[in-house]
């Protein structure tokens, strides 16, 4: 992967590198198996640069981990390009191999299909959801574009079922803390971290709500952990108080996501289908 630039003002090169977000460890890796090329010469970090040099910075090749094994399954693009892919993950799958879940996931399903396309890339997971939610998913295609995305805020936005009718709109604000009990489940706790969830009812029938929702922070089960604790648990929730016979996995669906492209100065919208939750709603 490179990068190019064009040079307006007298500067080091490591300094350069430094103020556009490239870390000390991308730039470690760009000396052992990248390069660093001034109108057309190989050269190190300690270049001094001057207006109108030609930059160009070659990423380091990363080598995808041992532990990882491609899952040839066909994925469900939402966007792509040469520096990021957004994925639509079913429920069921996680994102990433887990302890209980050691293949099949979705970064294991993008390595596949990287794959297929001859492209040897390592993908890094930027946005994650629970094994049991769907939607949106975001990955990097190198880690250098997995740091530039954590430096750049993402808006999410949510559909879920809930159990009961709730307030037409609200903002849930309640700390989130883990569980004493458990190493996975999380509760509302002064003591834990700042919290804080935006909901608006779209649609109510018998006995059942259905909202948007936002969320303003990205605590682990966030939203899981507020609808519960303001009595409106998510249906399939096992966890936080909504199950259902019919349904066993949260019916909790990321719908949209939105940010400023970190390369491309542009604000990028993906939308995945409504109607999957929605018409879940209207079978219910």
């Amino acid at each position: 992967m490179k990068f190019t630039f064009n040079i307006t003002a007298t500067e080091m090169l490591r300094s350069f590198l430094q103020r556009h977000h490239f870390s000390k460890r991308t730039i470690s890796a760009i000396k052992h198996n990248g390069a660093l090329v001034v109108n057309g010469q190989t050269v190190t970090v300690r270049k001094q640069l001057v207006v109108g040099d030609i930059l160009e910075v070659y990423l380091g090749e990363e080598i995808p981990s041992t532990n990882l094994k491609p899952y040839y399954q066909q994925l469900n693009i939402l966007f792509e390009d040469e520096y990021l892919i957004v994925v639509s993950k079913p429920a069921y799958q996680n994102c990433a191999p887990s302890r209980d879940h050691l293949h099949y996931s979705i970064v294991e399903q993008v390595l596949g299909y990287l794959n297929k396309k001859h492209h040897v890339i390592n993908p890094h997971i930027v946005t994650r959801l629970d094994r049991n939610t769907s939607g949106i998913v975001i990955l990097a295609k190198h880690g250098f574009i997995h740091h530039l995305m954590s430096h750049i805020h993402i808006d999410k936005k949510y559909l879920c079922i809930c159990y009961g009718k709730t307030e037409m709109e609200g903002t849930i604000d309640a700390p989130i803390a883990r569980h004493p009990d458990s190493i996975i489940q999380r509760r509302v706790d002064v003591s834990g971290k700042i919290a804080q969830t935006r909901f608006k009812r779209v649609k109510y029938k018998e006995g059942f709500s259905l909202c948007e929702v936002t969320l303003l922070t990205g605590r682990t089960h966030q939203i899981r952990v507020h609808f519960q604790h303001i009595g409106h648990a998510i249906v399939g929730d096992d966890l936080y108080g909504g199950k259902h016979e019919s349904y066993h996995h949260q019916l909790l669906r990321c719908v949209q996501v939105s940010f400023m492209h970190p390369l491309k100065d542009q604000k990028v919208v993906i939308n995945d289908k409504y109607d999957a939750i929605e018409t879940l709603f209207n079978m219910i």
